[in-house]
């Protein structure tokens, strides 16, 4: 038997991130992972480019995450347009109006987790077990404890469930989720493109795709298109060379001629919303807790504000020494975490709904709606604060 005083199950940033807001603590954190170590210290590109807002980039400096990247891997977001159809008109949020120099940031997915993973390794208070596998879970009023596949069982004050937003940890708590499956599959890749991007994020909600541009440094954008599951198919499948006239086209040449730089990657547009965050001795963090729709790019945000708001909860208990995983720290947690997230949430699932549809109602309610939200300063202010999210 193997004690600790926190069990983590997964080791992706928020599992990572999650122990290393702990490590000076006093408390001895076991993450457990069934990926091999090596896919956590050398993590391959994934096509996933990650937009941080102010508030997440001080959360990462605080974590010592920041400074374990590369800087010419951190590009600024400028400005945000928003369009609709074949239209040239959009809506316009500019970091002016966040009284910002930048929105925001953006940075890949795999230079995240390598930066969390160096930042945990050498910690003593953290253990990672990699390779391996949960065979059972349970928790009752003392303690939690896992089994692994190859018999050996731990034993924590507190177990954190970060294993992604189709956790089988969650389902092994009995936690039920909302799931949404939006029947589309979306590309991502890296592409050069000889017009200027002017480190200006795009959001087009196209008829029958949708399409998003993140700029990254250079004359490099991260693309997302989302597509139903055939006609994506099609496209993973296409020769370099057909693969890039064809989004090239799908960007209606606005880009001028765009070039494949990376390796293609499809992943299927699901969203995930908790029923419970929390059980006996037990909490989600991350994408098991919330998983976002990528449109207003928050998810990984969500994911840093929990656990910043859980962290705080722990430390406060030790301090007054308290139980780390008592119902009522919990409850807070699991209070104020919805509270930040969940009418996001559902307001994403409303503008993903009126912005997919290609009804003739949804396609005038979409250009007005924009048209509309251009020309209300206030408005405008209002989302590129809570797209910079500044405190």
């Amino acid at each position: 038997m193997i004690n600790v005083d926190i069990a983590i199950i997964g080791a992706g940033p928020a599992g990572l991130c999650f122990a290393k807001s702990l490590a000076e603590s006093g408390l001895q954190i076991a993450i457990l992972e069934r990926q091999a170590e090596a896919a956590l210290s050398e993590p391959a590109f994934d096509g996933r480019e990650i937009a941080l807002t102010h508030h997440s980039a001080k959360l990462m400096r605080e974590l010592g995450l920041w400074e374990r990247i590369d800087p010419q891997a951190i590009s600024p977001l400028q400005d945000a347009r928003v369009f609709n159809g074949s239209s040239l008109f959009s809506l316009n949020i500019g970091h002016h109006d966040a009284q910002q120099n930048e929105l925001g940031y953006l940075i890949a997915n795999h230079h995240i987790r390598k930066a969390a993973y160096d930042a945990v390794i050498d910690s003593p208070a953290i253990t990672i077990k990699t390779g391996v596998q949960v065979a059972g879970i349970k928790t009752d009023a003392n303690s939690a404890q896992v089994t692994l596949a190859n018999g050996t069982q731990i034993q924590a004050k507190l177990l954190i469930g970060a294993d992604s937003r189709f956790s089988e940890t969650r389902r092994a708590m009995g936690i039920a989720a909302e799931l949404h499956d939006f029947g589309k599959t979306m590309l991502v890749c890296v592409m050069e493109h000889p017009v200027a991007h002017e480190h200006t994020a795009w959001e087009w909600f196209d008829y029958g795709q949708t399409l998003a541009l993140l700029p990254m440094n250079g004359l490099r954008s991260s693309v997302v298109i989302t597509l139903a599951p055939d006609a994506m198919d099609s496209l993973m499948k296409m020769s370099e060379d057909d693969f890039n006239h064809a989004v090239s086209a799908r960007f209606k040449h606005r880009l001028g001629a765009m070039r494949l730089v990376s390796t293609r990657h499809a992943y299927p547009l699901v969203t995930v919303y908790s029923k419970r965050l929390i059980g006996q001795r037990f909490a989600l963090v991350g994408d098991a807790a919330v998983g976002m729709h990528p449109v207003t790019a928050h998810g990984f945000n969500f994911g840093l504000k929990g656990i910043a708001t859980l962290t705080a909860e722990i430390k406060a208990a030790i301090a007054s020494g308290q139980d780390i995983a008592s119902n009522r720290l919990l409850l807070r947690y699991e209070q104020k975490h919805r509270r930040d997230t969940r009418p996001l949430f559902f307001a994403t699932h409303a503008i993903a709904k009126i912005y997919g549809s290609d009804s003739p109602p949804a396609r005038l309610l979409r250009a007005g709606a924009l048209r509309l939200g251009n020309r209300i300063t206030p408005f405008k202010r209002a989302v590129a604060g809570f797209l910079a999210d500044v405190r």
